[in-house]
């Protein structure tokens, strides 16, 4: 399941290879407010630099709303339209923002419970950094379901948060691994200034992997039956979907 997981969404983005470039030109140019603007006010004043911080990275989580919308016609087979794109910003706007104050706050908590408790030199500050870190990879792992999950199971942030954790924690290993296929995708975007695949390889990779993955709810729901998923099965439409592709194909499509 896992290796056909990569090739839905190489060939995913590969298909989808122009507006995927623009959302990520649109990704970068509003990155720019958090990292850019801050630096031209903090002079002035450092609170005024921190609130401009904080807004401008609450404007990238609304973006990333859009970024998500875009990525979900792509994982479904349904031609991306911008008109899509933009109304999914204004729609999602609110979920988008109060995913990235939980984001933000925690990142703020870090800063402060990390020095405090490297600072205690016991074994009481060392529980509480262990305990730290287990917390923030339950976190950041949620993090990962949140967008796939707003846009195909819920629209309510409670039932979000809930459906994203109980994802984690009913395929923790398969989080991981799609956590580290995120990194590997963002990693190998810094040798193309984040144009491709980028933050749209990162979106349809994410929701790639929970469009599979809840085939095997959907599965179970149907059956009743707990054995082993017949992965071959559930997969059989979205594998005739996306077909055999040669490199002549993916290059002169007109060709084949």
């Amino acid at each position: 399941m896992f290796g056909f997981l990569i090739k839905k969404s190489f060939f995913d983005l590969w298909d989808h290879f122009l507006p995927a470039i623009l959302v990520n030109l649109g990704f970068i140019a509003i990155l720019a407010l958090p990292i850019l603007l801050p630096a031209a006010v903090i002079a002035v004043s450092p609170v005024l630099g921190l609130v401009v911080f904080v807004l401008g990275a609450l404007c990238v989580f609304v973006y990333l709303g859009g970024a998500s919308t875009f990525a979900r016609r792509v994982t479904d087979y349904v031609e991306p339209e911008w008109r899509e794109f933009f109304a999914s910003i204004k729609d999602q706007w609110f979920h988008s923002t109060l995913f990235g104050v939980l984001v933000l706050a925690h990142l703020g908590l870090i800063s402060i419970a990390l020095p405090v408790y490297t600072g205690m030199g016991s074994m009481i500050g060392l529980f509480a950094l262990a305990v730290l870190f287990w917390i923030s990879m339950i976190w950041w792992l949620t993090c990962l379901y949140i967008f796939p999950v707003r846009s195909r199971l819920s629209d309510k942030p409670g039932q979000v948060l809930r459906k994203s954790l109980l994802l984690l924690l009913d395929n923790t290993f398969f989080s991981i691994a799609v956590a580290v296929g995120a990194i590997r995708i963002m990693v190998l975007s810094i040798f193309t200034a984040f144009l491709i695949p980028g933050i749209s390889g990162v979106m349809i990779w994410l929701q790639t992997a929970v469009k599979l993955r809840l085939y095997k709810y959907d599965y179970r729901e149907e059956t009743n039956e707990k054995g082993p998923i017949p992965w071959d099965t559930l997969l059989y439409q979205d594998r005739e979907r996306v077909g055999k592709r040669t490199l002549r194909g993916m290059i002169f499509p007109w060709k084949e």
